[in-house]
């Protein structure tokens, strides 16, 4: 797993390459934003060792396999005292509910850890605000650092060779657009994370970008096209 200071609060942790997690720096630890694939369980938990602290929560964007795989080790291994936010409606989804109309897309493993928390936007987890961005997910959230306005946008937006909405299919990665379930509300929650005026944009499958506005404005362009 490769380990990337971002900003002094901010690590990046990329696993086969292109799936991302975040270790995001608090007064009582780390929180873990994303679990990436299954077999990252201890990866995971030494780089927020070797970063000096532990990991004292684990946060969801959203409930994909390649966000959620190595929840369940995760939690065996941290135990009762660690808890899990996961956005309310994928929470439900991973339970059996039917929560939309239609098949939702993407990977949904079957998981055995009961989140302790579901997040509701405009909740605090430390110094991160929840915030909505259905689209990708039925119930996708994207976390702000409210300390120096950096946005972890999950699959929101992806940042292979250049910033994209995951609603545009883009032939640098694919993958993420293949497993959107609703285009238009995906594209209305870049809108949405745009207006927020983020300094600095982090995203679940590619490198970090730096004064990413205008980046995200072409990027909302291309879709509206």
């Amino acid at each position: 797993m490769k380990r990337a200071p971002v900003t002094p609060n901010l690590y990046q942790l990329t696993r086969i390459s292109f799936v991302n997690a975040y270790l995001v720096r608090e007064d009582d630890g780390f929180t873990l934003i994303d679990t990436t694939i299954p077999g990252a369980a201890d990866d995971l938990i030494a780089a927020a060792r070797d970063a000096g602290a532990p990991i004292t929560r684990i946060a969801l964007t959203h409930g994909h396999g390649d966000h959620v795989g190595s929840l369940d080790a995760l939690k065996q291994r941290l135990g009762d005292s660690v808890p899990v936010l996961m956005p309310e409606l994928d929470a439900r989804i991973h339970v059996g509910e039917q929560v939309v109309d239609g098949k939702v897309r993407g990977s949904w493993p079957k998981i055995t850890t009961v989140p302790d928390v579901r997040l509701q936007p405009g909740e605090r987890i430390g110094s991160l605000e929840v915030v909505a961005s259905p689209g990708h997910t039925p119930g996708h959230v994207s976390f702000l650092d409210t300390r120096d306005r950096t946005l972890i946008a999950g699959d929101t937006f992806t940042s292979y060779g250049s910033v994209a909405v995951s609603s545009h299919f883009y032939w640098r990665f694919p993958l993420a657009t293949m497993a959107t379930w609703d285009k238009a509300r995906n594209l209305e929650s870049a809108r949405v994370l745009r207006a927020l005026e983020p300094a600095l944009l982090v995203v679940g499958h590619g490198p970090a970008i730096r004064a990413p506005r205008a980046d995200m404005d072409r990027a909302i362009a291309r879709v509206a096209r």
